[in-house]
């Protein structure tokens, strides 16, 4: 039977998943990249356009270009910063903050018809060490160095 393929197994899931919260949260016409950058300013006093990025996993130009369909949208904007004129501040809009809410009811829907498929006992454990594994100091956190640059999929991660 051999080593379960660890890697096909999460890319997988992480495909499917990110699919299926795209087709859902299209519906109220919002992307999980723009619901991850959105829901992330609005968790934070005077959130910086670099930090909102970080937080979502965004290079700087997914950043930017997301800010530009955010602010077309009347979701978001951006603003300097009194500290530093160099730095952008992201505001959500009231507009922003009434569609957040609206998805996350969305994403917690689907989390929890996803985690539904798993037998109750076993759902906090799986969880929890997707968390330990892929949350700030874990083994998945953070990328090796590697000498050819592996690409991220397109799609930001998205939480509820």
């Amino acid at each position: 039977m051999g080593t379960p393929d660890l890697m096909f197994l999460l890319s997988q899931a992480s495909h499917a998943l990110t699919t299926e919260l795209t087709a859902r949260l299209a519906e109220l016409g919002i992307t999980p990249r723009s619901h991850c950058v959105l829901r992330t300013a609005l968790s934070h006093d005077e959130p910086t356009q670099g930090l909102v990025a970080e937080e979502c996993a965004l290079d700087k130009t997914t950043m930017v270009v997301t800010m530009d369909e955010l602010e077309k949208a009347g979701l978001a904007h951006r603003r300097s910063s009194l500290a530093d004129r160099r730095v952008k501040i992201v505001d959500v809009t009231p507009k922003g903050a009434r569609l957040v809410e609206r998805a996350e009811a969305v994403v917690a829907a689907v989390y929890d018809d996803v985690l539904a498929g798993l037998p109750a006992g076993e759902r906090a454990g799986f969880v929890a060490g997707l968390e330990r594994l892929a949350e700030a100091g874990g083994r998945l956190a953070t990328p090796v160095a590697c000498e050819r640059q592996v690409r991220r999929p397109r799609v930001a991660q998205v939480t509820a």
